[in-house]
């Protein structure tokens, strides 16, 4: 908004940027979060070393949001690093899942026939141009349910777990009889993320995803956006039914729009269900992960007798987010039952021997309108989904919705070059 020459205020209750998506810093502060009043022992080394996310998440290397930084050269104040792995849950077992066609061909997942099937299936899927006919193999985009494709390809059940929820990303099965279109697109995404670095598709910034919201308040600065941390909002103004200002501390600011996250209007949202995140400290690498400093694992949900995966995002010590020789593992997924914590135990028998568990139960809001009439805008709460394409959607509509028009990704580009000079700078 600011790039597009909107003048941008920007209060947050918090002493912190990011809202509910920031890293917590030092340790101390985790600990006080949760209520833990004795605080770390000296065995975690130093407070100020951490930095814990409360909500994890990976980057796509190809992805909506790798885009963005780009574009807004958000990445001059980041450093990234390519997480190590990716692994599946199996009977059990977790099995990397296969990165390349030589690791997919060694790979014990899969049965030696099932292994060309599914690779005839992955050519497929990387020649699929929804825009050229010649490449649809007798499918069709808009109609033919993924259910069918797999048919087609005479793919085992336990391929579809894994292809539909370690490559397409999938939460939940219902996706297998809608149009395959969209899965087709999640596995190319998935496929290019991966072909960028190798060793997986995912990308996470070092000191933890709390710079992210830092490097956006940065970008805005340059373009006159003023920002204003432990500022409380009181009210928000309205008029006849549209916002006019928001009330903090005896003062109102005026505006014409307002975005915010549901925290901040709980009259204007409604729950639409609940994650569990149980942020785990641990003094070594997951079992038969190879010693990665950082991975994911995914338990899909046919595996555990549920009906949303489970997820565990892993980083360590090397991404400046824990004291030296630590790790922090998240598990997280969509509560079901009245006993959340119990619904997480088959992620957590893959973490033992844990140091030390913080839970997090939170509901999850969605606003009630899209905010033309009263432009108010909100957000969607964070899912549970381990990667941010879905919270780059809602960022997305929510501009159309503002804006009028679509985000253009290439006008943002061509803004940039005017600002900074060259683009080769």
């Amino acid at each position: 908004m600011s790039v597009n020459g909107k003048k941008v205020l920007h209060m947050d209750r918090n002493p912190y940027y990011g809202g509910e998506s920031s890293s917590i810093t030092p340790l101390e502060e985790l600990y006080k979060r949760f209520q833990l009043l004795e605080g770390p022992p000296e065995a975690m080394g130093r407070g100020r070393d951490w930095n814990v996310d409360l909500i994890p998440k990976f980057l796509m290397a190809n992805g909506q949001l790798v885009k963005m930084l780009l574009y807004t050269e958000v990445t001059r104040y980041l450093d990234f690093k390519v997480v190590e792995g990716s692994f599946v849950y199996k009977g059990g077992k977790i099995y990397k899942v296969p990165s390349t066609e030589t690791e997919a061909l060694a790979s014990n997942l899969m049965g030696m026939f099932e292994k060309r099937r599914f690779r005839k299936f992955l050519v497929f899927v990387a020649n699929f141009d929804e825009n050229d006919p010649k490449t649809f193999e007798g499918v069709d985009p808009q109609s033919t349910s993924m259910r069918d494709v797999y048919r087609k390809f005479d793919l085992g059940q336990d391929v579809i777990d894994f292809t539909g929820h370690a490559l397409a990303l999938y939460r939940t099965d219902d996706y297998l009889d809608q149009p395959c279109l969209e899965t087709i697109n999640r596995i190319k995404l998935y496929s290019e993320s991966l072909a960028r670095y190798g060793k997986s598709p995912y990308l996470y910034p070092l000191y933890g995803l709390g710079e992210l919201p830092q490097g956006f308040a940065r970008l805005s600065a340059i373009y006159g956006g003023t920002y204003m941390l432990n500022k409380p909002v009181d009210d928000i103004i309205m008029e006849n039914g549209k916002v006019v200002g928001v009330k903090s501390e005896g003062e109102v600011a005026r505006c014409k729009q307002l975005i915010c996250d549901p925290s901040y209007i709980p009259d204007r949202v409604r729950k639409a269900g609940q994650v569990i995140r149980i942020i785990c400290i641990l003094s070594h690498p997951i079992k038969n992960t190879n010693d990665a400093n950082s991975c994911q694992i995914i338990i899909p949900q046919n595996q555990v007798n549920r009906k949303s995966d489970i997820y565990v995002c892993m980083i360590s010590y090397a991404h400046n987010v824990a004291a030296q020789g630590k790790y922090i593992a998240i598990a997280s997924t969509t509560v079901e039952t009245t006993e959340p914590e119990k619904e997480v135990e088959p992620a957590l028998e893959l973490l033992e021997p844990i140091d030390q568990k913080f839970v997090a139960i939170s509901d999850l809001y969605e606003p009630i309108d899209d905010g033309s009439e009263s432009q108010v805008f909100c957000s969607c709460s964070y899912d549970a989904t381990t990667h941010f394409e879905t919270t780059c959607n809602d960022i997305k509509d929510i501009y159309k919705r503002m804006a009028g028009s679509a985000f253009d990704f290439e006008n943002m580009k061509r803004k940039q070059n005017d600002v900074f000079g060259e683009a080769d700078q």
